[in-house]
């Protein structure tokens, strides 16, 4: 991850208390329908646990990250604002600023 990109998300998002569970991920700034939020960066996961985003791939072995970067703090919702595209992230909606950004977390399994 370049410098470049961190700084790039730290300028979009932001963590803070969330009224879904713990702590939870923000938009600093309005994000439109479609675009590209961040990259769930992290060292390759070798087991399931806290912050681990697995991503599963038609006639591949399932690949995980354990993530480091702001997108840990994505929480789940149904019907989430936001899904990935590989460890992409992207906007389902319109985001306001100061909304929280969710996302399914059983949505990535059936892609």
């Amino acid at each position: 991850m370049t410098k470049e990109r961190k700084q790039r998300l730290g300028s979009v998002v932001y963590k803070a208390p969330s009224e879904i569970h713990g702590n939870g991920l923000f938009a600093k700034i309005a994000i439109g329908r479609g675009e590209y939020i961040g990259t769930y960066e992290g060292p390759a996961a070798k087991r399931d646990g806290t912050y681990v985003l697995w991503v599963f791939e038609d006639g591949k072995d399932p690949v995980g990250r354990s993530g480091r970067n702001l997108l840990r703090y994505l929480n789940h919702q149904d019907e989430g604002n936001a899904e990935f595209d590989g460890f992409d992230l992207y906007a389902l909606s319109d985001i306001e600023p100061h909304e929280e950004i969710t996302f399914d977390y059983g949505g990535w399994e059936e892609a």
